[in-house]
């Protein structure tokens, strides 16, 4: 597992290299002429930093002992959440000072960047293998809850509980559960059923994103810090900590409040099994 988090960090590092030359290269070629005009839709970028923030943390606590996890957690969760934030908020803050509200979902193609198309390759190759790595990631204790409850609640059931031995030659033998095939194949199955339908895919994720910023990654996290510190009512860090809790509700507000508007005009185009922005 650490091999697999640092070659999804890797990955994740790669394309965000690429998407901000794709900018410079298109600022310096003046592609485009606009106005800038604000627009509540980029208040989204915070779900990138959030989901993919999560992501990081997830997939590098692997680290075995000694240190004990949690000094090597925050650590690793310092550095990840720094180096993170600043990629994000680099491509973000860029994309639209450049380009404003014509700001498409993708960087990578949405103004026609294609040379050199090797480098476009290597950045979307990259965002496959970093999002394949983060779905094992987050698919993982659903998968075993799902299968820990069909055992204990048919024990009897060869279906569930019997593992068949298939031999590998150079390899250990494979382990392969008949319940456990079926029910991850018809999961990812089902799952790529319904990304297919979503309409609008980056409209769906920002109103994902969004809804899940303010509760996951300040609200929880606030609140448990203030219990575990027995912090008390009306002192300077507490109003510090609920003024920042406040704000950033706020700002998630205004990002589902984009994402909404963004799904009503795209529903006027919508298209079973189609791409869009």
């Amino acid at each position: 597992m650490l091999e697999l988090s640092i070659w999804l960090s890797t990955n994740s590092q790669c394309y965000k290299w690429v998407n901000l030359n794709a900018i410079k290269r298109l600022v310096e070629a003046d592609a485009l002429e606009m106005e800038i005009i604000p627009n509540l839709k980029v208040v989204n970028g915070i779900k990138v930093l959030q989901l993919e923030t999560a992501v990081g943390a997830a997939i590098r606590d692997t680290l075995k002992a000694p240190p004990s996890e949690s000094k090597t957690m925050k650590k690793a969760t310092l550095l990840s959440v720094g180096v993170t934030t600043f990629f994000y908020m680099l491509c973000g803050c860029t994309g639209y000072a450049a380009f404003g509200d014509l700001s498409p979902g993708n960087l990578l193609t949405g103004f026609g960047f294609y040379n050199p198309f090797w480098l476009l390759d290597i950045a979307n190759a990259a965002i496959v293998i970093h999002l394949v790595g983060a779905y094992q990631v987050y698919c993982q204790p659903l998968f075993a809850f799902v299968e820990k409850r069909a055992s204990e609640k048919f024990p009897d059931s060869k279906f569930t509980t019997k593992d068949i031995k298939i031999s590998i030659p150079g390899f250990r033998p494979y382990n392969l559960n008949l319940f456990r095939l079926v029910w991850r194949t018809c999961f990812v199955m089902i799952t790529t059923l319904i990304s297919m339908l979503l309409p609008f895919f980056n409209d769906i994720v920002r109103l994902l994103g969004a809804l899940g910023f303010w509760p996951l990654t300040v609200y929880f996290p606030v609140e448990m810090y203030i219990s575990q510190k027995k912090m008390p009512k009306w002192s300077t860090t507490w109003l510090c900590l609920q003024v920042l809790s406040i704000a950033c509700l706020v700002i998630t507000i205004a990002a589902a409040a984009g994402s909404i508007a963004g799904i009503v005009l795209d529903l006027k185009s919508y298209t079973s099994f189609s791409t869009g922005c």
